[in-house]
């Protein structure tokens, strides 16, 4: 089929190959010869020559006149000078001036591929494309951390205007902003202070707890706790359920309380004692049931998990759980090298240490020296002693440098986002006033969100009026 059958779709006579096609694209009207469209078949304006009835010409195209037989292309006429010299010439030339991620989303609609980028401008192009792409990322997470924030903060604001249409609406938000929001007034300051001193306390004690030392001698003269950590102990525990009692008695919303992580940290954080308290008083009635002591000492352990309450005024462990939880790719990918890497290496220092070494005399014994190898901890508590083993030894810790550094680069990246995110978002909370009630969303400074937006569309409106010398050659192609 030929180009006259784009001229009358009605008719099916043939014609030569020497016809063209009248294309209009955004005002510069041009005619292409079929033979030149031909030598490059899976472009946009070759196929046009294949339709044979006009909603395939259509479904090519934006437009086609039936009075005047002309293509219309609603395209940026700029560039497509360009797509010209290529069906001339068969190669693809970009301009230093050109704006690669127009000039790229150009030339895949017209159908053409990268492949065809002359070897002067190929290097050039893809290394522009490269820093356009790792910008539109930068760009990217700056606007979804715009947009996180932004979310959590409408969050935050409809859940204190709950409180508007609750009994004690008032009071219970001074309390909740105080109990929930560290250094949101002076009260929250030493609310928030006082919670610190006793987390660092309730751990202290039971560091001390464990020490020879602090121990004292009992009536047959055995080892046991001094009464003055036990009485700590009681303190911490009062204070950390009086918060959680007075947080979930304040809460906007009862029924999502234990939703937030934070919440279920501070649940998680008295639990172990009263289980404790709990399994202690059925092992007395029930003699048993007296191995349930040893799930007692095991929950005593989990009281380390206060440790995790500090998070809630510190920005910068929230900040690392948000990474965390948002670089699961990452650290999985992490994981995944090291598993390779302790896997081809313990099995190399089995092969050249077997008959050298006993402590890496089996395969297991070397995933560990293997571990300790690649993550550089170095014990030194398993070694290589022969040449082949040491030699080994360098490849594996060299190997395990580069392996650990590339995922890490960019977890760091990610936390330095999350972390400015979150400094944003507790400024943005602490200049919410509800002292006379909820009346409007606070007003947020959204200017980061939407300039990434139009980014591309002012390089692309720019380069529409650039001219240059260099851009001389290609306009041979409109004669």
């Amino acid at each position: 089929m030929t180009g006259q059958v784009l001229r009358d779709t009605t008719a099916g006579a043939p014609m030569d190959d020497k016809a063209g096609i009248r294309i209009n694209v955004g005002g510069f009207k041009k005619r292409l010869q079929s033979d030149t469209l031909s030598r490059f078949p899976e472009t946009r304006l070759a196929r046009l020559l294949q339709c044979q009835s006009k909603e395939s010409i259509l479904e090519l195209c934006d437009d086609y006149d039936d009075a005047e037989k002309e293509f219309y292309f609603d395209r940026n006429p700029a560039l497509f000078p360009y797509v010209l010299n290529f069906y001339n010439t068969g190669r693809l030339h970009v301009m230093a001036e050109l704006c690669i991620f127009s000039f790229s989303q150009e030339i895949e609609y017209w159908g053409i591929n990268e492949f065809f980028i002359d070897s002067c401008c190929s290097g050039a192009y893809h290394c522009r494309k490269m820093d356009q792409d790792r910008s539109d990322w930068d760009d990217g997470s700056d606007a979804g951390s715009t947009t996180s924030s932004f979310d959590e903060l409408l969050e935050f604001y409809n859940d204190a205007t709950k409180f508007d249409k609750q009994p004690l609406g008032s009071a219970r938000r001074r309390v909740w902003l105080m109990l929930d929001n560290p250094g949101y007034s002076v009260a929250s300051r030493i609310i928030s202070v006082l919670s610190i001193l006793v987390v660092l306390g309730s751990i202290a004690t039971m560091c001390m707890n464990s020490m020879s030392e602090f121990s004292v001698p009992d009536s047959k003269g055995e080892p046991t706790e001094d009464p003055r950590f036990e009485t700590v102990e009681h303190v911490g525990i009062g204070w950390f359920t009086l918060e959680l009692v007075a947080r979930f008695a304040v809460a906007p919303d009862l029924l999502h309380f234990f939703d937030h992580p934070l919440n279920v940290i501070d649940l998680v954080s008295i639990l172990p004692f009263y289980l404790t308290l709990l399994i202690n008083l059925v092992a007395e009635s029930s003699p048993a049931l007296a191995n349930l002591g040893r799930v007692a000492q095991v929950l005593r352990l989990m009281r380390i998990f206060r440790i995790l309450k500090l998070a809630r005024h510190s920005t910068g462990l929230r900040s690392l759980g948000a990474t965390l939880r948002n670089s699961y790719k990452e650290v999985g990918l992490l994981l995944l090298y090291l598993a390779v890497g302790v896997s081809f290496f313990s099995v190399m220092a089995y092969t050249v240490e077997k008959e050298d070494s006993e402590d890496l005399s089996t395969i297991p014994a070397c995933w560990w020296w293997a571990t300790v190898s690649m993550t550089t901890v170095g014990y030194g508590d398993v070694v290589p002693v022969s040449i082949p083993g040491k030699l080994t030894a360098s490849a594996c810790i060299l190997a395990g440098i580069l392996v650990v550094v590339l995922p890490i680069t960019l977890i760091f990246n990610k936390f330095s986002l999350f972390y400015k995110r979150q400094k944003q978002l507790e400024i943005a909370m602490r200049s919410c006033d509800f002292d006379e009630g909820a009346k409007e969303v606070p007003s947020v400074n959204l200017r980061n969100y939407y300039a990434h937006k139009v980014k591309s569309l002012m390089a692309s409106l720019s380069n529409m009026s650039r001219s240059s010398p260099s851009e001389q050659s290609l306009n041979e192609s409109l004669q």
